[in-house]
C-alpha cells in the first residue's frame, strides 16, 4: 500500500511539475510570432554582430528540409559591407510614396540565401522553413528583421562574389517601428498602411481560415 501511495504521489508531482513549462512554451512561441514583424526602418545606433547573425543562421542545421537536400547557403553581411547591398533593395512596396527605407534608418546588417540547384517547390519550400526560422531566432535576440525580394540579384552576385545566384535577402537589425496588426475579414484589402506613425499590417481571421468549420 505505502508503495502504491508513494507512487501515485511522484506520478502527481511529475505531472504538476511538466505543465507549467508546457504553458511557458506556448506562451514565449506566441510572443515570438507577435514580435516577429517585417520592419522597414532600423535603429542607426545598433549594431548587429557576426556571433549574431551566425546563431540566426545555425537554425538550419536543426529545421526540416524538403526531402532533406539542405540546399540553402547563407552569407552573412555585416555594417563594413552593407554598402554593397543598399542601392540594390527595395523595401514598402505598397508604400512607394514613402520611398522606404527612409535616410538613415535602413537596415545594417543582412542575411543573402542561396540555393546550390535551381530554385523549384522543393527550394522555396526549404526557404519558408528557413527564413521564418532564422527571424523568430533573431527576435528571440532581441533583434528584428525583414524578407527582402524585390532586389537586383545580379548587381549583389557580383558585389560578394556569389558561387549561386540569391534567392532571398534578410534584412537584420534593432527594429525602430511601432507595428500593429488588424484583424480583417476575408475579402477586405490585406495591404498594409501606416497611420499618424504606426505601421499596420492586416490579418484574416481565424475563422475565416477554417474550411468546413
Amino acid at each position: 500500500m505505502a508503495d502504491d501511495y508513494l507512487g501515485r504521489k511522484m506520478e502527481e508531482y511529475r505531472a504538476r511539475a511538466a505543465a507549467p513549462a508546457v504553458q511557458k512554451t506556448l506562451a514565449s512561441l506566441n510572443r515570438l510570432l507577435l514580435k516577429n514583424r517585417s520592419h522597414r526602418g532600423y535603429d542607426s545606433r545598433f549594431t548587429v554582430r557576426a556571433d549574431q547573425l551566425r546563431s540566426m543562421i545555425e537554425v538550419n542545421t536543426r529545421i526540416p528540409s524538403a526531402r532533406n537536400q539542405q540546399v540553402l547557403r547563407f552569407r552573412p553581411v555585416l555594417a563594413d559591407e552593407a554598402p554593397l547591398v543598399l542601392p540594390h533593395i527595395r523595401l514598402g512596396g505598397a508604400l512607394p510614396e514613402l520611398h522606404l527605407p527612409l535616410p538613415g534608418s535602413e537596415p545594417r546588417a543582412f542575411i543573402l540565401i542561396c540555393s546550390t540547384v535551381p530554385e523549384d517547390r522543393y527550394v522555396d519550400i526549404d526557404l519558408g522553413i528557413s527564413v521564418q526560422s532564422m527571424l523568430l531566432r533573431g527576435v528571440e535576440m532581441g533583434l528584428n528583421g525583414i524578407c527582402i525580394g524585390a532586389f537586383d540579384r545580379a548587381r549583389i552576385r557580383e558585389a560578394f562574389d556569389l558561387p549561386w545566384e540569391p534567392l532571398l535577402i534578410l534584412g537584420v537589425g534593432k527594429g525602430a517601428e511601432q507595428i500593429e496588426l488588424v484583424e480583417i475579414g476575408a475579402e477586405e484589402n490585406r495591404a498594409y498602411y501606416r497611420r499618424n506613425g504606426v505601421h499596420y499590417v492586416p490579418k484574416i481571421r481565424v475563422e475565416e481560415l477554417l474550411i468546413g468549420k
